[in-house]
């Protein structure tokens, strides 16, 4: 993928992680951030259990960043609580 379609990937999957998980955006280069760096982990996630990652830009590498990036934020979070 050219990395204007991994910004963009980035920029949906961060944004609908960040609704999902707190209900708010995170501002728009967090979500890009966000989404960019749950599609590695999405995709690296779903190549441990057998299944492929990130294929391209459409519906099934969005479903897996988002995944990912869901996993990231959610973990953030809470380490961010137990922290305080």
């Amino acid at each position: 993928m050219s990395l204007l379609a991994w910004v963009f990937l980035g920029l949906i999957a961060g944004f609908i992680a960040s609704k999902i998980v707190n209900r708010t955006g995170q501002g728009l280069v967090l979500d890009i951030v966000l989404g960019i760096v749950g599609a590695i982990i999405g995709g690296s996630l779903f190549t441990t259990f057998g299944v492929s990652g990130v294929t391209g830009f459409n519906l099934y590498s969005v479903l897996v960043a988002v995944m990912g990036a869901a996993i990231l934020l959610a973990a953030y979070h809470a380490v961010s609580r137990s922290a305080r």
